[in-house]
């Protein structure tokens, strides 16, 4: 039996502000706990809340970044609900005017299929504080330091229909909100979380029951999680059974989904207008000096890459996708002087050891700069390719710069013609019946078995053979 899946997401933005949203209390991770919280964010008797301009000025800039429709007249309101770490009883927050109205972002697929996914909104919102479960035998600590910090939570329209296309969404707000500098994107302290809506139905039906799995912190847990929750739904719906509008949690360490409460509707929240604050005006000038200083978009970024280093599209969109992922491509094809083999290194080798060891490309032992030299001595024959990976292992060990690694182990490239000549002259006459077997084949064969030879003489060799050399050599004696 077929099914659809629907799924929209909820993302929680962490502003990068010096300031809560409605305090002068500082904002910054690492400090003790309860010592960032002032008395506006516990909303004590006669303290009264101002709004902070940077916020609203970083959450109208993400509105023109997705080309949605910025608010020149917005309203805070009261969301009530009543939880350990939420010290007043209430969140304020955006809900009838909200500071950005509706936009689109585009998504590029796997396949290089393209998709607009539409954005409802995006208001502005507090945060509330952290509940801490270790370390207190059986209790609960309540630290109030993120009580106050400004939010942006981006509310998508359900156009997503896979795992695949809601990372995709996700990745590419990531890519955006960290190109415009509004958050430093740090999903590993919370800064960014994802709210993932999920439905399924039959074609061409209603859209069914939707459940909620909160505070997801990572693309590769977002995909698992929602994989299992469609699996689950499928499975109770196959049953017979109904599904029940949830709030869910995954748990990334297991891979199990537990119900959190049932969820609730705007109604159950009691929303009213905020009595404390005025509404905020964005006027026409504000707007015109936002699209002024309206840094590099994924999109021209990628756009430039294709033009500025003939990149393919498929390409451009991996390396334009994060900010600093793009400066260090960009570094090291201008050390190196050959962006292709940038880009390959950096999607490749480099990536795959940032993987292996769960590192950001901003902790990467080898620097953009050691890249490009590593390239620019691949480029000119200094070392070849399999040589060039040896060198860029040590070069992530600490044990120097490629040029030093190259010169203190011997690495360099044999391409001393009449050396390698006579290398290859021994081969010849020491594996004769190979070199009758590959005269008498046909020219297909012939590209096969020259692989024999080449094997050989980069086992002599210690693998420091010019391949070019060697094969124009090989070609000619093998004659």
């Amino acid at each position: 039996m077929s099914w659809e899946v629907v799924i929209g997401l909820e993302v929680h933005v962490q502003l990068n502000t010096a300031s809560k949203l409605f305090s002068g209390s500082k904002l910054s991770t690492g400090a003790e706990p309860n010592t960032q919280a002032s008395l506006v964010d516990l909303g004590l008797p006669g303290t009264l809340p101002v709004v902070n301009r940077e916020a609203v000025r970083k959450a109208a800039l993400f509105g023109l970044a997705i080309n949605a429709d910025i608010c020149r007249h917005s309203v805070f309101e009261r969301k009530n609900y009543f939880y350990p770490d939420l010290p007043k009883g209430y969140q304020t927050t955006q809900l009838a005017e909200p500071v950005v109205g509706a936009g689109t972002v585009e998504i590029q697929l796997e396949n290089g299929e393209k998709k607009v996914v539409r954005i409802h909104h995006a208001h502005l919102e507090e945060d509330a504080g952290k509940s801490l479960h270790e370390d207190f035998h059986g209790m609960t600590g309540i630290d109030l330091n993120r009580a106050g910090t400004p939010l942006i939570e981006i509310v998508s329209e359900p156009d997503m229909a896979n795992a695949e296309e809601a990372v995709a969404f996700a990745r590419k707000l990531h890519a955006i909100v960290t190109s415009i500098g509004i958050c430093d994107g740090d999903m590993s302290q919370g800064n960014m979380r994802f709210d993932v809506n999920i439905s399924v139905r039959k074609p061409g039906e209603p859209l069914g029951t939707r459940t909620e799995t909160k505070n997801l912190n990572s693309f590769r847990f977002m995909e698992k999680a929602i994989a299992l929750e469609v699996e689950r739904q499928i499975d109770v719906l196959e049953d017979g059974g109904e599904i029940v509008q949830e709030t869910r949690l995954y748990n990334g360490d297991t891979h199990t989904a537990r119900s959190m409460r049932s969820k609730e509707d705007a109604n159950d929240y009691r929303y009213f207008p905020c009595p404390d604050l005025l509404p905020v005006a964005i006027t026409d000038a504000d707007i015109e000096e936002l699209k002024a200083a309206m840094p590099e978009l994924p999109d021209s970024r990628k756009a430039r890459f294709i033009n500025d280093y003939q990149l393919s599209e498929y390409d451009a969109d991996l390396l334009s996708g994060s900010i600093a992922t793009a400066a260090f491509f960009e570094a090291a094809a201008k050390a190196g002087g050959d962006a292709k083999l940038a880009a390959n290194w950096v999607m490749g080798e480099l990536a795959a050891k940032l993987n292996a060891e769960e590192k950001d490309i901003a902790d990467s032992p080898v620097s953009a700069e050691q890249l490009g030299q590593l390239i620019a001595r691949l480029k000119d024959g200094t070392i070849s390719s399999k040589i060039a990976k040896q060198v860029f292992e040590a070069c992530w060990a600490g044990e120097g710069s490629p040029d030093d690694i190259i010169e203190a182990k011997g690495l360099k490239q044999m391409s001393d013609t009449g050396e390698l000549e006579k290398i290859v002259d021994d081969i010849i006459a020491n594996n004769a019946a190979q070199v009758d077997d590959y005269r008498n084949s046909d020219d297909a064969k012939k590209k096969k078995k020259i692989g024999f030879f080449v094997g050989q003489a980069m086992k002599a060799t210690q693998g420091k053979a010019n391949p070019q050399q060697l094969n124009k050599l090989l070609q000619e004696k093998l004659q």
